[in-house]
C-alpha cells in the first residue's frame, strides 16, 4: 500500500491540523489559574476529553461553541472554582482561534496538489469557518458535527461522509482517513474497513491528551509524526 494509491484524504482538523491542546489549555488559563491544587498539562486536558466525549454523547445535536460552555462549566465544577456562564461562553468561541501547528499550511498546499483533501470534523459551521481561514487551502468538502446532528465516533458521522464522496465519484477504496485520535477517527476507520493514517502528534509524550482512550488500539496503515513528515513520505514515493 502507496499514499500514492489514494484518490482523497479525510481529516480529522482539531488535534491533526490544529493545535487543539495548546488551544484549550491557553482557552482554560482563566479557570484554571483559580484553581486551588496544581493540574499538570495533561490532568487539564484528560479531565476536558471526559467531559467533552460525555457532553457530546448525551446532547449530539449541540453545536460545538455551545458544547464548550458545558465543559468549561462541568471542569469548574470538579476542581470547585465559581464561574458564570459568560465565562463559560468566552471558552466556547475560543476555539475559532485555536492555532495551526506550525507544519500543517504547508503540507496542506503540497498534498492539494495530488490529492481531494476533505474534512470530517467534530466542530460546528461557525467554529471550522474561523480555523479553515488559517489552513490556506480549500478543501473539497467540509462535514461538520453540525451537519450530521452527531459527533465522532458515532457511525452517522462516517455513514454521512462516505455517502457525499461517492456522489462526487469517490469510493471507499480511494479515501486515506488522516487523523491523530484513535478514539475519534481511527477505531471508527478500523470498523468501517478505511484504509487510515495516523498523524501521531502526541509521539513524545505520553497518554491520550484531549481525547478518550481508545481501549485496544485500533490499526493503521501509515504512521507520520507530523502533516510535513507525510507530505515528504509522498513526495519520496513520486521520485521513486
Amino acid at each position: 500500500m502507496k499514499l500514492s494509491d489514494f484518490k482523497a484524504l479525510t481529516f480529522d482538523v482539531y488535534g491533526t491540523l490544529l493545535d487543539w491542546e495548546t488551544g484549550m489549555v491557553t482557552g482554560l488559563k482563566p479557570l484554571t489559574d483559580r484553581v486551588s491544587r496544581s493540574l499538570t498539562r495533561d490532568d487539564i486536558l484528560e479531565a476536558h476529553a471526559f467531559y467533552e466525549s460525555t457532553t457530546q454523547r448525551y446532547t449530539p445535536s449541540k453545536k460545538y461553541y455551545e458544547l464548550l460552555p458545558v465543559v468549561y462549566r462541568r471542569l469548574a465544577e470538579e476542581w470547585g472554582v465559581e464561574v458564570t456562564w459568560e465565562e463559560c461562553e468566552a471558552y466556547g468561541r475560543s476555539a475559532r482561534h485555536w492555532p495551526a501547528f506550525d507544519d500543517t499550511i504547508e503540507a496542506l498546499t503540497y498534498l492539494k496538489k495530488h490529492f481531494k483533501l476533505v474534512v470530517l470534523t467534530n466542530t460546528d459551521n461557525l467554529t471550522f469557518s474561523g480555523a479553515n481561514t488559517r489552513l490556506g487551502v480549500h478543501f473539497d468538502g467540509v462535514y461538520t458535527a453540525e451537519d450530521v446532528g452527531s459527533y465522532k465516533p458515532f457511525d452517522r458521522n462516517f455513514d454521512y461522509m462516505l455517502e457525499m464522496l461517492a456522489r462526487q465519484g469517490i469510493q471507499k477504496h480511494e479515501i486515506l482517513h488522516t487523523a491523530e485520535s484513535m478514539f475519534h477517527d481511527h477505531a471508527p476507520a478500523n470498523k468501517y474497513g478505511l484504509a487510515n493514517c495516523w498523524i501521531y502528534r502526541r509521539h513524545d509524550q505520553e497518554g491520550f491528551g484531549a481525547t478518550m482512550n481508545p481501549g485496544e488500539m485500533p490499526k493503521y496503515d501509515f504512521q507520520f509524526n507530523s502533516m510535513m513528515d507525510m507530505a515528504k513520505a509522498h513526495q519520496a514515493e513520486l521520485a521513486g
